[in-house]
């Protein structure tokens, strides 16, 4: 793991693989170490970059006061201090709601975006009273207490070999931190940026996604000009996680097309 200062904040990230660059970003109450199947599969013809958003993993907390608008400055800081702008900009969840803020505030770095079973904000894909109440539920949740693996994340348990993955990521969320990004995920409506992505753009999406449903999927396919949506059968919410060959082999084509 590497780290690169940006805006005063240590930013730790994982570099592997050599060819064009592909920042992944990941989702709420993780870090960059959910992508390992995808560094780990895809470094043999990309250079592949997954960052610990501020406040996870190896990265410095997040001050008061940070939001969604920070995050994006971040990851555009982080993309240009790495040298790989424009690029691939890929993510997941939490992550698409980055990304799209990434995409509005500095559309200059990013050359192709992957966004999979993802938000245009929770307020935004959601509704306010579904954003509202997830929010609410997980204010409620006493200390200590997250569950790595949430209702409905997957179309089925777990899987197996990706469980210890889970429980390390789960044992290093930092509450105010995790807070802090989902705050901020239950306020967004980033509809609006949908409708002006101007880059090639690949939907990825698990058929059985209970937190992100096919509906917010369509929405996004409509509203983005040109996107392609691609749907893996029998797949829950982390499709990266429950089906990594299937979501690399749809990376793998889209990157080598693009």
């Amino acid at each position: 793991m590497d780290v690169v200062e940006i805006d005063g904040l240590n930013l730790a990230f994982r570099r592997a693989g050599n060819g064009p660059a592909v920042v992944f970003v990941h989702g709420g109450a993780e870090d960059g170490r959910t992508w390992t199947p995808q560094l780990d599969a895809l470094a043999d013809e990309f250079t592949v970059i997954a960052w610990d958003e501020p406040g996870a993993g190896g990265s410095s907390d997040v001050p008061d006061g940070f939001g969604l608008s920070d995050y994006g400055d971040c990851l555009a800081g982080l993309i240009r201090a790495l040298d790989v702008s424009p690029c691939t900009v890929a993510g997941i969840s939490w992550g698409v709601t980055v990304i799209l803020e990434l995409y509005r505030r500095h559309p200059g770095v990013v050359r192709n975006l992957v966004l999979a079973d993802g938000y245009a904000g929770w307020r935004g894909s959601l509704g306010a009273e579904e954003a509202d109440a997830r929010l609410a539920g997980l204010r409620g949740q006493p200390e200590g207490s997250f569950d790595p693996t949430l209702p409905n994340l997957f179309a089925g348990a777990p899987p197996a070999e990706f469980v210890p993955l889970m429980e390390a990521m789960s044992a290093d969320v930092r509450r105010h931190s995790m807070l802090t990004a989902l705050t901020a995920m239950a306020h967004a409506d980033l509809t609006d940026v949908l409708g002006t992505i101007r880059v090639p753009t690949q939907l990825v999406w698990g058929a059985l996604d209970a937190r992100s449903p096919l509906s917010v999927a369509h929405e996004f396919e409509r509203l983005i000009p040109g996107a392609d949506l691609a749907v893996i059968p029998g797949c829950g919410h982390v499709s990266n996680l429950e089906a990594p060959q299937a979501f690399n082999d749809i990376l793998r084509f889209f990157l080598r097309r693009t």
